[in-house]
Order: C-alpha cells, then structure tokens, then sequence
C-alpha cells in the first residue's frame, strides 16, 4: 500500500506542472548521444508522447551528425572541416539530404507512431517549415570562408507547426532548410536550427538532449551539476573558466534565444532513462534550466 500511495504523489506533484504546461509548447532537440541509442531514443520518445499526451505541445527538431559521416564513409566520400564546421560539397548534400531529411526524420515519426503517439515528419518531400540563407564563417584575418551548402535560419513556418500541435501531432524537423531567393537547399547546425525554432514559437521550453548532465562548476564531474542558471551567473561561470569548451558556445546561444522571447531552456542527458519527464514535471530535475 505504501508503494501505491508513493506512486500517488508523484502524479500529484506532475499535476501542478501539467496544468502550468497545457497548450504550451516545448522545443526539443535530439542530440546524437540519444539517437545512436536505441533504448534511449525509445524512453524519450515515450516521454514525448506521454508529453503530447497530458496537453503539451512538443516540436522535435533534431540532426544526425554520426549517421551521415557513415553514410559519407559508405559512400566514400573524404569529410572536410573548416574551422570545426563540416564543409557541404554537391555530394555531401545528397548525403545529408538523404539521410538526415529522409530517414532518420521519417524514423522518428514513424516510431513515435507505434508507440502509439501521432507524428508529422516536416521534410523536403512532405512540408519544408526551415528557411535560411548561405552563411559565411569569418576566418582567422577577417575573410569570409566559404562552408559550402551550410545555412543559417531566417524564417520559421509557424503557422505549419502550431496547426499540427494544435491537431494533437508532434512535428520532427531536420536540421535543414531552402534559400527562398534561390531554391538552394542547406545544411543547418542542429542546435542553431533548434534555437529558431523555439524563437519563431515563442516556446515555453527549449530542452537539450545531449551526453552530460547539465552545466557543471567542474565539467568532468557529474555530481557538480549547476540546477538552475540565469544570465548573470552564465556570464560570470564563462568568465572564469567554469563553463568552457564546447558548452560555451551552446550557453551563450541559449542567453541569446531567453532575449528573443523562450521562457525556458534546460541542458539534460538524454541518456537516463525518462529524463524528459523528471526535468519537466518534478520540482527538482535533473539537468540544468538556464532563465531570464
């Protein structure tokens, strides 16, 4: 009986996050570590139809970073980085295109339908909701370097997506979007991508899905987890040291989306199982929330 009642409160403590979360939607981005994992893939999609499910209006954006370097190897195609971003030749396009647009974007729909979710896969062949135009990477003296196909957002169908929230179906956007001055498809940055998504929304949330727990003080030391972060702490944390490497980057990205309306952004490991869940709808969570 003890039990019973134990599982009892914590329906009640989702209760008041449930209600605060109706109709609201949350941005989310599956990040490699999740989705070269099946079990863990699986959980967090279950996690997004029980979401769908209790009224919240999830949008998955997501990219596919290790399937396509497979899939260039396959094809054998040499990968070339500019910089630490992957150059977008002709062929690696088709790749990307292929892979990334067509199936792992159909994957996930079609694993959230049998799971019992409903699911839109947003693509070039269904509804392309990404628009963007050619970015340059300014080099190390000022010059522009040319990275290929590779884009950046500038304009979000957002009338397409909230149809589908509204519909009860989770729309799953790759990482990709068309010039509209010339038709030219590009490469996005998963994580930029993401960033646009939540911005055009207005999304209450922007969670993360990567392979670390969160914003630590001490990076390679899970347990120094930082639960919550507002911009002045960020700030101070990148300013000596605490927050460094690759998490800079996303950090400063994620204070730039909190300015452009998102209420929300968390940094969890998709890895643990139902970490969706935990983050969302319990007081204390698991990963990182970075606020206003």
């Amino acid at each position: 009986m003890e039990e019973a009642i134990q599982k009892a409160d914590v329906l009640i403590e989702a209760l008041g996050w449930i209600r605060r979360f109706r109709d609201k939607i949350t941005v989310i981005k599956l990040g490699g570590s999740v989705m070269e994992n099946p079990d863990a893939l699986r959980h967090v999609l279950i996690d997004i139809v029980f979401m769908e499910t209790v009224g919240m209006w999830p949008v998955v954006v997501h990219g596919g970073g290790a399937a396509i370097s497979r899939a260039m190897a396959a094809a054998m195609i040499e990968p070339r980085f500019i910089h630490g971003r992957r150059y977008t030749d002709d062929a690696t396009l088709k790749i990307v295109e292929e892979v990334l647009a067509g199936e792992i974007n159909e994957d996930i729909a079609n694993k959230i339908e049998e799971i019992g979710g409903r699911a839109m896969n947003l693509n070039f062949k269904t509804t392309n909701v990404l628009f963007g135009e050619k970015m340059q990477l300014a080099g190390p003296e000022g010059e522009s370097l040319d990275l290929g196909h590779v884009g950046t957002v500038t304009r979000v169908d957002r009338t397409t997506i909230e149809n589908l929230c509204y519909a009860g179906q989770v729309p799953i956007i790759p990482s990709m979007a068309i010039d509209e001055a010339t038709g030219q498809k590009l490469n996005v940055n998963a994580d930029t991508a993401a960033n646009a998504v939540a911005e055009a929304l207005g999304a209450e949330k922007l969670v993360f899905l990567s392979d670390v727990n969160g914003v630590r003080t001490d990076k390679d030391n899970p347990t120094t987890l930082v639960h919550s972060l507002n911009g002045e702490n960020a700030r101070s944390m990148m300013a000596d040291g605490r927050i460094d490497a690759g998490m800079i980057p996303k950090v400063e990205a994620c204070l730039q989306t909190l300015d452009r309306g998102v209420k929300k952004i968390h940094i969890i490991d998709g890895r643990l199982r139902h970490s969706l869940l935990l983050e969302i709808y319990t007081n204390m969570g698991v990963g990182t929330e970075i606020v206003h």
